[in-house]
């Protein structure tokens, strides 16, 4: 019997230690990460920001996560999530951070330690050029049916206007719905609005209307977590050094920069 108990102790205390190595404190994510060798960024893909060129995420968040891993001394991942499970990815240690031109909600700093901001943005309105001229106030919009990215900044202005909307994957599917006509219109960045859409691009036929709001960009990390300080220092030394705005004018965002 005093074998079988104390067989049964051995078990109960090799639990706990494994238990106990299975916890991870975000206080230490800077120390896990080099030691890991790599950094995993949550994306979509969202031009300027995050978008795929040859194969490569490139775009200004996309290049500056690339020098923020150089920074850290190790490689970087990029790894697409569904936007709207952004905050659950990053608690559940499937990534490092979200970066992924991502608006300071309520919602996102209530969830994460958030960076200071590094973009200033607007949700604005989309639609078809030959029908703009009708849609220049959130007022005048509230007879559309919109398609909105879900668990965006979008779909936050989509209620608070109590406009009729229906929620898609991401912002680029939402352009889609209102090229096709399966939706009047649509919510989405003003920096991705710039981009993707007008003379010259896919969207030659859409141009955007009515500004909803204005809005901040930073960078999500877990609560708690001392990369966020990590970051907010390296932000501060490639703002100065140039390297921020020479990435910004090579993806046509430096006007949104924060000063």
């Amino acid at each position: 019997m005093k074998k079988v108990i104390a067989l049964l102790m051995a078990v109960i205390f090799m639990c706990l230690g494994f238990a106990g190595c299975g916890k991870k404190d975000p206080a230490k994510d800077v120390e896990n990460i080099k030691k890991a060798g790599k950094i995993v960024i949550g994306i979509t893909d969202f031009a300027p920001m995050d978008y795929k060129e040859n194969g490569e995420w490139v775009g200004f968040d996309a290049d500056m996560a690339k020098e923020f891993a150089e920074y850290l001394g190790v490689e970087v991942e990029f790894q697409e999530i569904t936007w709207e499970q952004k905050i659950n990815e990053i608690n559940g240690y499937k990534i490092d951070c979200v970066w992924n031109g991502m608006t300071l909600t309520d919602e996102v700093k209530e969830g994460m330690s958030c960076s200071v901001p590094y973009c200033i943005n607007s949700q604005v309105v989309v639609v078809n050029k030959d029908v703009a001229d009708k849609y220049q106030t959130a007022e005048a919009c509230k007879e559309l049916k919109f398609a909105v990215e879900a668990g965006s900044a979008g779909e936050e202005m989509a209620k608070e206007n109590g406009f009729e909307y229906t929620a898609v994957t991401d912002m680029a599917t939402a352009l889609m719905e209102v090229k096709s006509g399966k939706s009047d219109a649509a919510i989405i960045d003003s920096l991705m609005a710039g981009a993707m859409i007008g003379e010259g691009t896919s969207y030659e036929e859409l141009t955007y209307t009515a500004k909803l709001n204005n809005e901040e960009y930073g960078v999500g990390f877990r609560k708690g977590s001392n990369l966020v300080d990590e970051f907010n220092k390296f932000l501060e030394e490639k703002t100065k050094d140039g390297t921020v705005q020479n990435i910004a004018t090579k993806y046509g965002v430096q006007e949104a920069l924060v000063k």
